[in-house]
């Protein structure tokens, strides 16, 4: 979700008062010295209320070196992850339940280094050996589908999504997939950069061929058998950017058409492999699965033996012993993604887990880490929050009679889940046992796949989360028109319980307000009360939503960014986020005295600290100007500072005079739902 200067400073109003003297004699300025009154000290508060909030933060929290950026809630997703290591601990040296009897063996075999080398490259001989079996073409889709089965997709991408003509059921997609390197593009680019990191590509594919079992004459011709294959998909899928839009995903088909269509491919035998049993899918590309029909019926099988050996190699390679994970790091890690060493051994075993695992551990996580008085308290406060946007949806000035009709009625149906899905799992796994963790990933990849199918068909959109109980996550499923909020979450400093409701509202409650407005904003607009793709705004309600944003936009623009010498903040590249922003803070504010007869100053105060301690962030120079161009989000300052502008309240709670940094003068100040 993911500082520090002054708007208005004492030096500037010191500067003003010694220009305004040069115009008098010395007798007069001696006399004036006199009897003017000193300038009017302008509180910390009033001037940058996020440096004051995050004082005892910020200096207790440097920036450490090498670090891009530190933050509290950063602080949140590390503490998630080491009570999620303690709990595996526990399980590993005393289980309480099957579940945990699992992840406790799980976690051992990936912490036990020389029992993962003594393992070698076996838990994928038996993929390897069923590659190997392939004789005719006829035999290269069932491998691509049994690959499918144990989560190692070749060729092509299958998932569940939701279908966007029935938001209450998921489909299956096929989408575009089969590739080593990230970007379609990269294989047909003929600039040098480019040039040189698919040959550094291809050192890696030798690599791995030659841990598979391709002998040294032979590596250079097969690793250009893999590449080869894979410009051949590369050329027919779509560039990235034309996939970003949901519906030029949609491309709903009939199942029963898909065996003659896809006659080589046998996609009717690769539904009944995955156990689909559906009508519809939706065809992401069908151009490229004619493509791969093609070829599975033009290649030679040995080509698609290479391709396949090489796809299990990469995809296990994390998993395996040294020479595999060396090869892996040295191309995944420090080539692709600039890092300079792999993680510890615990964090890579914890990652592997939550990968192949996520949702067994996150329901161990939240029934240790989720007390019921968190639970309970963050039920009772999403439900005034959401009761606080049913009336900022009646009196707001700007939305029309129609859509403030539609958007009461979405209101009322909106739906919260708090620390774990509400429809569990299937959790009859087989025996992980200790000896090889390859091996064990493979049984719970197979297993996270089998539960991913079953979301498929009526009535299963709902089945469970796309984050997982164990990251700290509040979300807003638009499709479903519910608010998630993970366990991990529930924790300081979103929901502390040992402090009062004011710091509560002001934390939780403002980013709770800040996911519910996503549903009636430009995006939620998009789905109606009753779960369907449609339009409900009048085209008056999107010219004024896009003047308010125009105006948050221009707010944001002139703000200096942290760490970067003359940058401002994008305010039009950071617009969703600062509006969804300024609606949190209404919202929060409107469900505190809502809930409370009569809050005190101090509890008005703390409310209002309690959102800014959120955004607490040391940035480098480095990433603050990597950021400015690519993040979506203001930096933190002006995440806690710049909605607190536009707050009648908050300017009355610290005695802020309109002018001052910290207050906007009425005719200035934005709202959305107040």
């Amino acid at each position: 979700m993911p500082p520090l200067r002054n708007a208005l400073s004492k030096p500037t109003l010191l500067a003003f008062a010694l220009v305004a003297a040069l115009g008098v004699t010395d007798a007069q300025a001696a006399k004036k010295k006199k009897k003017a009154p000193r300038a009017p000290t302008v509180s910390a508060e009033c001037t940058d209320f996020y440096s004051s909030a995050n004082a005892e933060w910020l200096k207790a929290n440097p920036l450490p070196a090498g670090a891009g950026s530190l933050t509290a809630l950063g602080q949140l997703l590390e503490r998630s992850q080491q009570q999620q290591r303690q709990l595996l601990d526990a399980a590993m040296q005393a289980p309480q339940g099957n579940v945990q009897k699992l992840l406790g063996d799980f976690w051992a075999s990936g912490l036990d280094e020389a029992a993962v080398e003594a393992d070698g490259a076996k838990p994928i001989a038996p993929l390897l050996d069923r590659i190997n079996g392939i004789k005719k073409s006829k035999d290269v889709p069932a491998a691509i589908a049994a690959l499918h089965q144990i989560g190692i997709p070749v060729a092509f991408n299958f998932s569940p999504d939701v279908d966007l003509k029935a938001l209450d059921r998921h489909i299956g997609y096929f989408s575009q997939g089969g590739l080593g390197l990230p970007d379609p593009a990269y294989y047909t680019r003929t600039d040098a950069d480019t040039r040189e990191l698919l040959g550094r590509y291809k050192n890696y594919v030798k690599q791995i061929l030659a841990l598979t079992g391709t002998k040294p004459e032979k590596l250079d011709a097969e690793a250009n058998a893999v590449i080869d294959l894979e410009t051949r998909i590369a050329r027919v899928s779509k560039p990235f950017q034309e996939l970003s839009n949901p519906l030029s995903n949609y491309l709903p088909v009939a199942t029963k058409d898909l065996g003659k269509q896809y006659r080589n491919l046998q996609l009717d035998a690769f539904l009944k492999a995955q156990s689909v049993n559906d009508d519809t899918v939706s065809m992401v590309n069908p151009a490229l699965f004619a493509e791969l029909n093609t070829l599975v019926g033009n290649l030679k099988p040995d080509q698609w033996k290479i391709y396949l050996r090489w796809q299990v190699g990469d995809a296990m390679a994390p998993y395996l012993a040294k020479p595999y994970r060396e090869a892996n790091f040295e191309f995944r890690g420090r080539v692709l993604k600039g890092e300079t060493a792999p993680a510890p051994r615990w964090q890579q075993v914890l990652n592997a887990i939550n990968t192949a695992a996520g949702p067994m551990l996150g329901r161990e996580y939240a029934g240790r880490y989720l007390p019921s008085s968190s639970k309970s308290k963050a039920e009772s406060i999403a439900q005034n929050v959401r009761e606080a946007l049913a009336r900022g949806i009646e009196r707001n000035a700007w939305m029309s009679a129609s859509a403030k009709a539609e958007a009461k009625s979405k209101i009322d149906k909106l739906k919260i889940e708090i620390g774990t899905p509400r429809r569990d799992l299937d959790y009859s796994v087989q025996p992980m046992g200790r000896g090889s963790f390859g091996s064990n990933i493979l049984i719970a990849s197979t297993w996270r796949h089998r539960e991913e199918m079953k979301r498929i068909g009526k009535g299963n959109a709902d089945r469970r989360w796309d984050v997982l109980p164990q990251q700290p996550a509040l979300a807003y499923d638009l499709a479903q028109n519910r608010l998630i909020v993970t366990a991990a979450v529930l924790q300081a400093p979103v929901l502390d319980v040992n402090r009062g409701d004011s710091a509560l509202y002001g934390s939780y409650g403002a980013l709770v307000g800040h996911e519910l407005n996503r549903g009636f904003d430009i995006r939620g607009r998009m789905i109606d009360a009753n779960g369907e793709l449609r339009d409900w705004w009048t085209p008056a309600d999107v010219t004024a939503w896009s003047g308010i944003g125009s105006r948050v936009a221009a707010q944001y623009n002139g703000y200096p960014y942290p760490a970067s010498s003359n940058a401002k903040v994008n305010g039009t590249l950071t617009q969703d986020e600062n509006l969804a922003d300024l609606a949190g803070v209404e919202l929060a504010w409107d469900a505190f005295t809502n809930a409370q007869l009569a809050p005190n100053l101090g509890a008005k105060q703390t409310l209002f600290r309690s959102w800014s301690e959120l955004w607490a962030q040391q940035i480098s120079t480095a990433e603050a100007a990597q950021r400015i161009a690519t993040d979506v989000h203001a930096p933190g300052q002006w995440r806690s500072n710049g909605p607190l502008t536009n707050q009648p309240a908050f300017g009355e709670s610290f005695s802020c005079k309109a002018g001052q940094p910290m207050r906007r003068s009425d005719a200035e100040q934005i709202k959305l739902w107040r």
